[in-house]
C-alpha cells in the first residue's frame, strides 16, 4: 500500500519567482501566480499548509486584456461598513493609477478564504515598473 507524502511546515523549501507581465494575458498571469502562491506546483503540495513560492511582478501596467470591452465595463466595489458607502472604482482607473492593486485583487480571489489565503497573499509582491527591491531573493524565472 503506497501513501501519499504530507509536508509539514518545516519542510517547506520557499523559492523566489519573478514573472514579467508585459505583453501577457492579465487573466493567465494571475492563475500562474495563485497556483505558485499556494504551491500546487510542488510534489509535496498539501491543502492545509502554506507551500507556495514567494512571486515577484514586474511590468504589471504593460499586462494585455482580453475580452469585448472588459477594462471598460468591470468594476471593484469595496463597502466601507457604513450605510450607503459602497466605494467602487473601475478598471481602467485602477490600470491606470495602480496596477499593483488589480493583481493583488485578482490573485486573492483565486486563493482560500481563510487566515492562510491571506499568509499566501503576503508573499505577493507587485511592481508597476521595472524595477524592483528583491534582486537578492529572486533565483528563479
Amino acid at each position: 500500500m503506497k501513501f501519499t507524502k504530507i509536508a509539514s511546515p518545516e519542510q517547506i523549501e520557499r523559492n523566489w519567482v519573478l514573472i514579467d507581465a508585459e505583453g501577457k494575458v492579465f487573466g493567465r498571469i494571475v492563475t500562474e501566480i495563485a497556483a505558485t502562491l499556494r504551491g500546487k506546483n510542488k510534489p509535496y503540495f498539501t491543502p492545509n499548509i502554506d507551500c507556495g513560492d514567494f512571486v515577484v511582478v514586474v511590468n504589471a501596467s504593460k499586462a494585455i486584456f482580453k475580452g469585448q470591452g472588459k477594462v471598460a465595463e468591470k468594476t471593484y466595489h469595496k463597502h466601507t461598513g457604513y450605510f450607503g458607502n459602497v466605494k467602487s472604482e473601475k478598471m481602467t482607473d485602477l490600470l491606470s493609477n495602480n496596477p499593483e492593486k488589480l493583481f493583488k485583487l485578482a490573485t486573492r480571489g483565486m486563493l482560500p478564504k481563510t487566515k492562510l489565503g491571506a499568509a499566501m497573499l503576503k508573499k505577493l509582491k507587485v511592481y508597476a515598473g521595472a524595477e524592483h527591491p528583491h534582486t537578492a531573493q529572486v533565483n528563479k524565472g
